[in-house]
């Protein structure tokens, strides 16, 4: 499919660009997609929540009361979980929630949301731009240029610009990644994908493998 290609001011260049079919064209495969945005959001989880359980809590060992002809159940520890401040029965413990992905699985997932925001005409290619200076504002007449200020975008950079990223930093709806750098998770949760030229070849070298 072809795209055409504008510069930072929102203006056509008057080039275009032809996006591989192989990448930006496929049919979707859900399930992938699901699987890579699930490992996404597992790897985000810290797993470091823990509750004391019987061993842990601070306590006597004693017996709390003779065993027989009090009436009541039979109690041998104040640490007991049926009675306050003792432990916990199977609380959480520290863990990982991380899980491995086969890598052909991750492409198809990462070519699959290209193609779902192509199908969707949600992706724009933009010739490459610095900035002299980090500058938010520059970044944010960017956003305008392009109608994106109320929306949600990820541009993709061919290379890392420490300029462009640091100006965009303080958005909350708008992420700069380089392209080596992209996940499923990333592509799917913006309104907007803005490709950067240089990033076209890698995104296609990489997924074409």
């Amino acid at each position: 499919m072809e795209v055409k290609v504008l510069d930072f001011n929102g203006k056509d260049t008057g080039r275009k660009v032809q996006l591989s079919d192989s990448v930006f064209a496929i049919e979707p495969n859900n399930h992938a997609v699901y699987l890579d945005v699930k490992q996404y959001l597992a790897n985000q989880r810290q797993g470091t929540h823990k509750a004391k359980e019987r061993a842990e809590v601070a306590g006597s060992t004693r017996k709390i009361k003779k065993q027989k002809g009090t009436g009541t159940a039979r109690a041998g520890s104040a640490k007991n979980p049926l009675f306050k401040g003792g432990g916990t029965v199977f609380g959480p413990r520290p863990r990982s929630y991380s899980f491995k992905l086969n890598k052909n699985l991750k492409r198809l997932a990462r070519k699959s949301a290209f193609s779902i925001k192509a199908k969707e005409s949600n992706i724009i290619v933009l010739e490459d731009f610095n900035f002299e200076t980090p500058n938010t504002k520059n970044f944010i007449n960017v956003l305008k240029a392009l109608e994106l200020e109320n929306k949600k975008s990820l541009f993709v950079l061919g290379n890392t610009n420490k300029n462009v990223y640091l100006s965009s930093r303080n958005l909350k709806a708008s992420s700069v990644v380089s392209s080596s750098e992209l996940s499923t998770y990333e592509i799917l949760n913006a309104n907007n994908l803005v490709l950067l030229e240089s990033s076209l070849e890698v995104i296609e070298e990489n997924l074409s493998k």
